[in-house]
């Protein structure tokens, strides 16, 4: 596997574009357009949350139940979520305006919104917009970048990344763009995903592909607990690489999924890195554990604790409520065997010893903990299991951000 730089222009016969269409105030990018030349296999996951917007409901449909899919258009701004049969029509609209444009199936449109609930969408300018992104439609790394700037919403980063892998003696590509910054929490997680393809795949193999690699990472985030309304990650193949078609679990199939987990990983950390008013990337390992499940759940508790995100803003070694966040978790351990440390680019240390505090550092901890990327470390020794999972720092600008959202 190669890393490259790229996002979902990168794959072979896969074009975007981005633009302000108006849906937003201050002329700011707020909607993007993904289009393949050739109609592709889709695969997504969704919300687990049973309020589900117009575009989730519309976006299952398609992927669950039609043959192909060719375009997915995005707005950020308005969610058209909680907007009942005129968002639907929204959906309905949005989609046939897209296939009129660009010459496809209504039904191989995929639609995707973020931003406040409950407002219907704009109509005017999202048809406006439609028509003003199908002719900025090109496979270059700046009709990318473009469109990974429209779908940001709270984001203060746009986040893109590509990887290239030899499947059956042909170069295949896999790259992507997400947003993602607060209503972040493990449950399918809280975002907007696309992943684009060039790789020759049955619609089952990439779909159980990409469910199984949301597990590791999407779903290993968290920035505030709250798991929203829009959650959708959409994986579009092409086959435009021509290498053999990955039909059952063989080599090639494991080495697309190496690399689809990568990219995915990737932007998931860019996710949590970039979480609403973070100054820090706080990352979890739980190993030595027992079973796969224990190590998820007790790596999920640590993120999602408040105290510890408020610790790691403060850069201080509370390591206390680290130990308390597993105990609350829910999954067997043994508090009295557990070896913690805490690492970053300043280095390593170990905070406790079989349950206890060592004779350690505190300035020392305060530095490691001042770096951008911070981890801790669990050592359960108990086994060979183990999961890592992704968040942030708690800070005062997170309130500041979602006190006054809609203004």
């Amino acid at each position: 596997m190669k890393i490259i730089d790229g996002g979902v222009t990168a794959a072979k016969g896969f074009l975007a574009a981005g633009l302000a269409a108006g849906i937003k105030k201050g002329n700011k990018k707020d909607m993007a357009m993904i289009y393949s030349s050739v109609p592709c296999v889709a695969a997504g996951t969704f919300t687990t949350n049973l309020v589900k917007a117009a575009p989730v409901k519309w976006d299952q449909e398609i992927v669950y139940h039609q043959p192909s899919a060719q375009a997915v258009v995005v707005n950020s701004g308005v969610a058209n979520a909680c907007t009942g049969s005129e968002g639907m029509e929204c959906c309905r609209m949005t989609a046939e305006e897209t296939a009129r444009v660009l010459g496809v199936d209504p039904m191989q449109v995929l639609v995707a919104s973020t931003g406040v609930i409950g407002q219907q969408l704009p109509m005017e300018q999202i048809r406006s917009g439609i028509g003003k992104l199908a002719p900025l439609l090109s496979e270059t790394r700046e009709a990318s970048a473009s469109a990974a700037q429209a779908i940001m919403t709270t984001d203060t980063v746009s986040k893109e990344t590509a990887v290239t892998v030899e499947l059956g003696g042909r170069t295949v590509t896999i790259g992507g763009m997400c947003k993602g910054s607060g209503m972040i929490h493990p449950n399918m997680c809280t975002m907007l995903s696309f992943v684009t393809t060039d790789a020759a795949i049955s619609g089952e193999m990439l779909q159980k592909a990409l469910s199984d690699v949301v597990k590791d990472t999407y779903n290993m985030v968290s920035v505030d607990g709250d798991t929203s309304t829009n959650d959708t990650v959409l994986l579009l193949a092409n086959g435009m690489a021509q290498n053999p078609l990955i039909k059952e679990e063989d080599g090639d199939y494991q080495k697309f999924k190496e690399a689809l987990l990568y990219v995915n990983t990737c932007l998931a950390k860019k996710i949590a890195g970039d979480g609403e008013g973070a100054t820090a990337l706080f990352e979890v390992k739980v190993v030595g554990a027992e079973s796969k499940e224990q190590a998820v759940i007790l790596a999920k508790s640590v993120i999602t604790s408040n105290l510890t995100k408020a610790a790691i803003f403060g850069h201080d070694a509370n390591w206390g409520r680290i130990l308390c966040a597993m105990g609350y978790s829910g999954a067997r351990f043994d508090p009295e065997r557990v070896d913690l440390y805490f690492e970053s680019a300043a280095g390593k240390l170990q905070i406790i010893e079989n349950g206890v505090a060592v004779d350690y550092s505190e300035e020392e901890a305060t530095r490691i903990l001042s770096e951008k990327e911070v981890t801790a470390v669990a050592d359960l020794k108990e086994g060979e299991a183990q999961a890592t999972a992704w968040g942030c720092d708690l800070t005062y600008d997170y309130v500041k951000i979602n006190a006054d959202y809609r203004s």
